[in-house]
């Protein structure tokens, strides 16, 4: 269990992310701007930031920086931003960002990206600016380097023809999206025989937050264990 910092001018994101974390166990602090987010790092001494780059106040590369030239960036931290671009991926992980995760951000990326910050004790200690973090040290600068922290991206599946059809996309994208889901959560709850253990494991889902994402896309818990 961890003290992690939430930091995005986004109700909704720190709302999502809170109850991720929480659910992990985790206790998680929220800031809504780089002021709130400077009183919250004082007081609570986070073991992780979240930092999302783009705040009405001042942004997060410029709050990571001023952590960073202060001596006070003793914690690993993750940027957040669905906007931004490679070179401020670069910027940011340069000046001591840990890894930088996309928006939307998913579940399963979200957890992953956490753990290895969490793991990492040595991206806890202050770093010079322009010091780069020492998991990057020995890879080269890519773009998948600034974008993962260093972490290998999984290959990308091209559906072919036949299960694209699978689903019609002539729909709103939130239609589309939980039909996709129910469907995908329906397949693994048939392949584990409608075990939620090992549904929970495949899918990178915690259990409690995996129960409550079927009920809501409606999936019929009893129609996997009929299947196994």
């Amino acid at each position: 269990m961890a003290n992690i910092l939430v930091v995005d001018d986004e109700l909704g994101i720190r709302d999502l992310l809170s109850e991720i974390l929480n659910d992990e166990g985790h206790n998680v602090e929220l800031a809504e701007n780089a002021a709130q987010a400077r009183n919250a790092r004082n007081r609570s001494r986070p073991d992780l930031v979240l930092l999302d780059i783009w705040m009405p106040d001042t942004d997060g590369v410029t709050l990571l920086k001023e952590w960073s030239t202060s001596g006070l960036l003793s914690m690993p931290v993750i940027m957040m931003s669905g906007h931004a671009t490679i070179e401020t991926a670069v910027e940011a992980t340069k000046i001591g960002a840990q890894s930088f995760l996309e928006k939307p951000i998913t579940m399963q990326k979200l957890l992953k990206a956490v753990e290895a910050g969490l793991a990492r004790t040595s991206a806890a200690l202050p770093r010079k600016p322009g010091q780069i973090s020492g998991v990057l040290q020995a890879i080269e600068l890519t773009v998948e380097a600034a974008m993962t922290g260093g972490q290998s991206m999984p290959p990308v599946v091209e559906l072919g023809p036949q299960a694209r059809q699978l689903f019609e996309l002539d729909k709103p994208l939130r239609d589309a999206r939980d039909e996709f889901e129910k469907s995908y959560f329906e397949f693994h709850l048939a392949k584990e025989g409608g075990s939620m253990t090992r549904v929970a494991e495949k899918t990178g889902l915690e259990r409690t937050h995996l129960y409550r994402k079927l009920k809501q896309l409606g999936v019929d818990l009893s129609r996997g264990k009929r299947g196994g």
